[in-house]
């Protein structure tokens, strides 16, 4: 009786889990649609990176150039064909395993967070529509909530993706891959180290998905509702271009700050020899650099949003399709 009883409820945890409509099964659908995206658009993300830390000041006061082997300011383009050349062709992907862990934890967090917000906790309307400030306030937490838990990953893609340069400079290697990187942080600065950067980090996702999610779910609801249009790649395909649109708008300036406070050195206790807080980078930014220089790397970030979001949203509607999960 025991075995059967045991049995019994190992069958119904098994089919509980695997059903097309929970949390668990819906996490694993977004984590395969985002490591697609991540992998076709990754070489934009690294050419980003770079154009970021470009014109920053090094501790000695020097200008940080995108590619070791200029000593001028490089666009999108001159900077992901000088990697090209100076460091080779797979270094556009380098960094790109902790990439994906991050969009694992990420993608996989945001979007189930998302869809409990609605359903279960904000709720829809009478007629079954998610009013706008809805779908701002659960693209804001869930984003949030997403990014907090993959910051060290997010932490380790960044340093990662500027060893190339570092390389090529003359400068000794900080990390030989992901799990060493992950170890020198905790060494350096403990457990703590890991979420060096979250602030700006977490305020950027929440910004981005509010654009990103938000954008995407009211886009989508609306062409349903006031067009011809089924729910189909069409309607997929325009609510993904306003979403990676609205996103990029409203996430390059915190993207520039988190990128300088993750990439800046720190001393043996873990604090940054460049800026003190998001806020301190923040100023220092556009006193030296100019306002506009929270907006470096916009077309990068726009043109690698774009296709992201693309992929993504196409390959996530497309993957619970075929595994019998309601559409988003």
């Amino acid at each position: 009786m025991f075995v059967e009883m045991t049995t019994g409820q190992s069958s119904s945890e098994v089919k509980s889990w695997t059903h097309p409509d929970h949390f668990v099964f819906k996490y694993t659908l977004s984590a395969i649609a985002a490591t697609v995206a991540e992998i076709v658009t990754y070489p934009l993300d690294l050419t980003k990176t770079r154009l970021q830390i470009q014109g920053e000041k090094s501790l000695n006061g020097v200008e940080i150039c995108s590619t070791a082997g200029s000593t001028t300011r490089r666009g999108m383009v001159q900077t992901a064909v000088g990697i090209v050349q100076e460091e080779g062709l797979l270094k556009l992907w380098q960094g790109v395993t902790p990439a994906i862990y991050r969009h694992i934890v990420y993608t996989g967090c945001r979007m189930a967070a998302y869809e409990q917000l609605r359903e279960n906790i904000l709720g829809r309307e009478a007629d079954g529509s998610f009013p706008l400030w809805k779908a701002v306030v659960g693209g804001l937490t869930a984003g949030a909530f997403g990014q907090f838990l993959a910051s060290p990953t997010d932490l380790i893609k960044v340093q990662m993706q500027m060893e190339g340069r570092r390389k090529l400079e003359g400068k000794p290697p900080r990390v030989k891959g992901t799990f060493h990187a992950f170890q020198k942080i905790l060494t350096e600065g403990g457990l703590k180290g890991l979420w060096k950067g979250w602030v700006p980090n977490v305020q950027r996702a929440a910004l981005v998905n509010m654009g990103d999610l938000a954008t995407y779910d009211t886009c989508k609801r609306s062409i349903l509702r006031h067009t011809n249009l089924g729910d189909n790649y069409v309607t997929h395909t325009f609510s993904s271009a306003a979403s990676g649109l609205v996103a990029a708008t409203m996430g390059t300036p915190a993207d520039v700050i988190k990128t300088r406070i993750m990439n800046q050195p720190t001393d043996k206790n873990g604090r940054g020899l460049l800026y003190r807080s998001s806020v301190d980078c923040l100023f220092v930014t556009i006193r030296e650099e100019g306002f506009l220089a929270l907006y470096k790397g916009f077309l990068p970030i726009w043109a690698r949003m774009a296709p992201w979001s693309l992929t993504f949203w196409l390959s996530y509607e497309q993957v619970r399709n075929l595994s019998g999960t309601s559409s988003f």
